[in-house]
């Protein structure tokens, strides 16, 4: 079935292309233990998925092939360090903004949500969930959403919106999984060869400068309940988003909460 992605096949190790799935990432957690078949850069790929899950543990389902769902397995060398991981779902995140923007060319619009949303004009498009598998090296399974030709009355929330919607006639899945995987990959293998050193690689710079929750006036639902508001000034090394707090001079960094955008950048 790679024949209905031939662009996207060859920039892969393995690709499996599924009819309908519950879950990619759960079909590729489930095959990470199997090193000789399911070697680093395997990808599943699906336009039905039928029990997708987002952050925070909520239900990502959409109507048949109006999506598409892809996980792609990460083996890192047994040397780098487990929080290093950490950057793997950022860096799918710009990743998919690139293929996003690259699919909407008459669009200004597109930008990264902190840590892996992909919006347009403020509407979510795309989401990442990373799924970490323990084994002698760690390997991490990276899954991605992006909504291809859902109409306003299939969008799951009235803050979600599609290539359709956004302006793209016929969006082209191929197209849009082969910039994704090619810029996936592009930004993994820098900032692994670096180390996992994320400002070396230039992961960071990529994804601040990508990052439209920077500069802009966040609500932060921390976990536990808690709300921080403020600016986002900036993303540190090891991924977190900086806010500057509403009357203080300080940046608070959060590693983990629920972010809304109050004002744009």
């Amino acid at each position: 079935m790679t024949s209905e992605f031939p662009r996207s096949a060859p920039l892969v190790s393995r690709l499996q292309v599924l009819e309908e799935t519950p879950s990619t990432n759960d079909v590729l957690v489930s095959a990470a233990a199997d090193t000789e078949n399911w070697p680093d850069f395997s990808v599943v790929v699906t336009e039905t998925q039928t029990a997708g899950r987002g952050r925070l543990g909520r239900v990502w389902v959409s109507p048949p092939r109006t999506t598409l769902a892809v996980s792609v397995l990460v083996r890192a060398d047994a040397s780098l360090r487990i929080d290093a991981l950490g950057w793997l779902p950022l860096a799918a995140g710009l990743a998919m903004t690139r293929a996003v923007r690259e699919a909407l060319p008459a669009r200004d619009d597109v930008a990264l949500k902190w840590p892996n949303d992909v919006l347009v004009g403020g509407r979510k498009i795309s989401g990442v969930l990373s799924e970490l598998v323990v084994g002698e090296a760690p390997s991490v399974v990276v899954g991605a959403g992006v909504n291809l030709s859902m109409t306003e009355e299939q969008l799951p929330v009235p803050t979600a919106t599609s290539l359709v919607l956004a302006g793209a006639e016929h969006p082209d899945a191929d197209g849009v999984l082969s910039t994704y995987l090619r810029e996936f990959r592009g930004l993994v293998d820098s900032f692994l060869a670096a180390g996992g050193d994320a400002r070396a690689s230039g992961l960071q710079a990529a994804v601040t400068e990508a990052c439209g929750t920077v500069g802009s006036r966040v609500s932060v639902e921390l976990p536990g309940g808690n709300i921080l508001a403020g600016i986002a000034r900036g993303i540190d090394v090891s991924g977190r988003i900086l806010v500057q707090a509403d009357g203080s001079a300080d940046l608070t960094p959060i590693s983990a909460g629920d972010v809304t955008h109050l004002r744009a950048r």
